[in-house]
């Protein structure tokens, strides 16, 4: 019982730890969480759109595009065709009678990764942004990523991506409510040099530094992770502008979300094993990001694991003294046996969990993420809370199996 005790209070001691962390982040700088620097000088900007199969899509993720509030003249857009078999290509053509400015690479199919590095020997801009060809960034998106190219050290910076379908079910709804968090965190880690992501919806980056670090890894399944890592191993600088929107299509079915998290959490590991020499090294690259995901993986598995041991021995027990009671024939249920005084790990738990929902409803109030808050709402976020991230570290299982037998294939 002291182990279990002890890996409870440690799991309580990290998840405030961490928790208190953000909401000090939130409080030092909240008059910047939505500010965008203003660039001091005018930069040429090539957009490469990677498309595989997106003839559902990609005529409405160009027509974003080609209507970002940017000079025209110093903006080219490069759709890049990767083998698709659907008609893809046949609408980037149609388009490409309407678009002066769009030029087309039409490839064999090589992988998303060697797609943007076809595209980069292409581009003619001093920036790339790269947009998924499910993606649709707003009109103002790319105005507001550009400033931050001012710091000459600066290597990358990433959009907030919204969910454009959260309306189709339950399912879509609440990971709607994951990407406002995620997006949120996402910025705090901004104010520590730690942005360790930058999304494949809306990305922008410095080509000079893209082709001194080789390019998009092709070996890798989740590229837009570990270009970012990349780079901050060799000490550029990432950032994330929090009013730089885009919205993007998730998976609205269990299978394909599923497929999609494996490949997520595949990539990370990846980048991880890659990356794991610099570790503890100078730099918030190795002395902070490095061991902050590595940790959170292994505390997500761990309060799994935990949570399911509890859940299991306590249903188990359960059984047991009611199978006993039955056969004894003694009172199944007994009023004097009800504790209305709750354990103390139990009160650490709902403390951490009220003060999570209050923290998170902030969020979604300053994001502006619906008009009001509404009870539907309120049991959405709980269940996200209580349910999909109880769950999700599922989802690191199959990742780990998948790592540990090098099956990358997509």
């Amino acid at each position: 019982m002291e182990i279990i005790t002890i890996i409870y209070l440690s799991l309580m001691f990290i998840a405030l730890y961490m928790f208190s962390f953000f909401i000090i982040l939130t409080i030092k700088n909240r008059d910047k969480l939505f500010s965008s620097p203003i660039a001091g000088k005018s930069y040429f900007v090539s957009v490469l759109i990677p498309a595989y199969n997106e003839e559902d899509s990609i005529e409405e993720t160009i027509k974003h595009v080609m209507e970002l509030d940017y000079p025209k003249n110093k903006l080219e857009v490069i759709a890049i065709n990767d083998g698709s078999t659907d008609k893809t290509i046949k609408i980037l053509l149609k388009l490409k009678k309407k678009y002066s400015n769009l030029n087309i690479l039409d490839k064999k199919n090589s992988g998303k990764a060697d797609s943007l590095n076809q595209g980069i020997e292409m581009a003619k801009g001093e920036l790339i942004a790269v947009v998924d060809s499910d993606s649709f960034p707003s009109k103002e998106s790319l105005k507001k990523l550009i400033g931050y190219f001012d710091d000459e050290k600066m290597g990358a910076v990433t959009s907030f991506v919204k969910v454009r379908n959260k309306d189709e079910n339950f399912f879509a709804k609440i990971q709607s409510l994951e990407y406002v968090l995620l997006g949120w965190s996402r910025k705090l880690l901004d104010f520590v040099d730690s942005v360790y992501v930058t999304n494949g919806p809306l990305s922008l980056y410095r080509k000079e530094y893209v082709k001194k670090v080789e390019g998009f890894d092709k070996n890798t399944v989740t590229e837009d992770i570990d270009i970012t890592w990349n780079l901050m191993s060799r000490d550029y600088k990432t950032a994330m502008c929090l009013d730089a929107d885009v919205t993007t299509i998730v998976p609205a079915e269990f299978r394909k979300w599923f497929r999609q998290r494996t490949r997520w959490g595949l990539g990370g590991l990846q980048a991880i094993s890659k990356y794991k020499k610099m570790f503890f090294k100078k730099g918030m690259f190795g002395a902070f990001v490095l061991p902050f995901v590595s940790a959170s993986i292994i505390i997500s598995i761990i309060a799994f694991l935990f949570s399911s041991y509890i859940f299991i021995k306590s249903f188990f027990l359960r059984i047991l003294v009611t199978g006993y009671s039955v056969a004894s024939d003694s009172p199944i249920f007994l009023i004097q046996n009800i504790n209305l005084y709750p354990p103390v790990l139990l009160f650490y738990m709902v403390v951490l969990l009220s003060f999570s929902l209050v923290y998170y409803n902030f969020i979604l109030y300053e994001i502006k993420y619906e008009e009001k808050l509404t009870l539907k709402r309120f049991f959405n976020l709980l269940f996200y809370m209580i349910i999909y991230l109880m769950v999700y570290p599922v989802v690191w299982f199959s990742s780990i199996y998948r790592f540990v037998k090098k099956d990358y294939r997509w």
